[in-house]
């Protein structure tokens, strides 16, 4: 497909005009600003119905980003989480509900991929995870296959502070899961579910957390509920419910145990929602700018930048944006397996800060450009809505970053009050 790409103001990149990157990113990076437009143009129908963005989905196929965070050894791009977190922001600037669902596909592979492979398992574990990730990495690079990755359950699982209610018994040959995910992106549009599961047994432990590829049309899965939801509508995130759902053996993404390992040693694999917001808040400074510049297409060329109102608020719009965007790279910079402690909060800090910062500088846009604003043929109303579901999303909500942020700064491990 064609992927010339539009020029783009360094003020509107993700990375700005300076932050180091290499060939490949540059041209990954690219690739994304390339669909940008077109994804921009049916963001609002998404949005208004409520539905998948399978037209997206198609593009990112045809351009190779399906696969983007497969090893380059199975077919795909290779890119590690910073590159996998650079682009997922590029798309986020021009779809939220497309580069939010993108993220759950992408890391159904950066997971088992490059994060597994600092991870410590056994000769036996390694090998039987090569047999079962390159099963998983064809049917993305050679099949197209989309995944999707149900956390959620109403409990305090997803969290990570409890077992998932979600049951997986061993049985000959393979697995019978049972359980129920809410909010589960890309309900009916995945060809796989990467669901998170407690082995069923005994005594239940966050240590037996199995992680487990189920087909869409797996007999005994259902998608069920309504969703007509304030944002994020695109990401049609329905209830998955499993009733002795049967999967092969080789259907777990990671062998037992792992995920496990991968949680607590891995902790920037749960900043992976974080693209899409700072993403989201670039595309309302930029809007602003070029709305107050009367550069808006389809508009006509009126100028309101002379007011000293809008002047000061684009200044707050635009502290806010370099802050969270700063943030947001040198949490990139950090991320590596077992970070040191200031590198951890700095990394809950930096997912409180593109959440909340991103809500705040969508109001600022909204209040600066005034009535029109509020109009669904403008996007500012829609980036607002779904700027605003970010510090909702777990694993890492704004209130857990913020409690962990002072329980860990306050606590050593195994410290505790008399």
């Amino acid at each position: 497909m064609d992927v010339t790409v539009p020029p783009i103001d360094p003020r509107y990149s993700v990375t700005g005009s300076s932050y180091p990157l290499g060939a490949k990113q540059r041209e990954l990076i690219g690739i994304a600003e390339s669909l940008g437009p077109r994804f921009a143009q049916r963001a609002e129908r998404y949005d208004r119905e409520a539905s998948f963005p399978f037209e997206n989905y198609a593009d990112l196929k045809d351009a190779g980003l399906l696969g983007l965070c497969v090893p380059q050894d199975f077919g795909g791009q290779g890119a590690d989480l910073r590159t996998y977190s650079l682009v997922s922001a590029t798309l986020g600037k021009y779809c939220g509900a497309t580069a939010l669902t993108f993220n759950m596909h992408a890391c159904s592979t950066l997971w088992p991929g490059i994060l597994a492979d600092a991870l410590d398992m056994t000769k036996e574990q390694r090998a039987e995870h090569e047999r079962h990730r390159a099963i998983h990495f064809r049917r993305v690079v050679d099949e197209g296959a989309i995944y999707a990755q149900p956390f959620s359950e109403g409990s305090a699982a997803a969290a990570g502070k409890a077992p998932f209610g979600t049951l997986a018994a061993k049985v000959e040959g393979g697995w019978l899961i049972n359980g129920k995910k809410i909010f589960a992106s890309l309900s009916g549009a995945a060809h796989y579910y990467g669901v998170l599961c407690t082995e069923d047994k005994a005594e239940r432990s966050m240590r037996d957390t199995l992680y487990m590829a189920v087909p869409g049309n797996a007999p005994g899965l259902t998608v069920t509920g309504d969703w007509d939801p304030l944002g994020m509508r695109g990401t049609v995130s329905r209830t998955l419910l499993f009733k002795d759902v049967f999967v092969p053996d080789e259907a777990q993404m990671m062998p037992r145990g792992v995920y496990y390992q991968a949680a607590s040693r891995w902790p920037h694999m749960f900043t992976t929602l974080s693209p899409t917001y700072m993403g989201i808040a670039i595309a309302a400074y930029e809007f602003t700018v070029r709305y107050l510049r009367g550069e808006v297409e389809g508009m006509p060329p009126v100028k309101r930048r002379m007011y000293p109102t809008k002047q000061i608020a684009v200044a707050e719009m635009f502290v806010k944006l370099e802050q969270t965007r700063a943030l947001f790279l040198r949490m990139l910079d950090d991320a590596r397996l077992d970070p040191p402690k200031d590198a951890r909060l700095r990394a809950y800090a930096t997912q409180y800060t593109i959440m909340e910062n991103a809500n705040d500088i969508c109001r600022l846009a909204i209040r600066t450009c005034g009535g029109q604003s509020m109009l669904k043929n403008l996007p500012l109303e829609r980036l607002y809505r779904d700027s605003r579901c970010g510090a909702l999303m777990l694993p890492w909500t704004a209130e857990l970053c913020l409690d962990r942020i002072g329980r860990e700064a306050l606590y050593e491990p195994g410290e505790a009050d008399d």
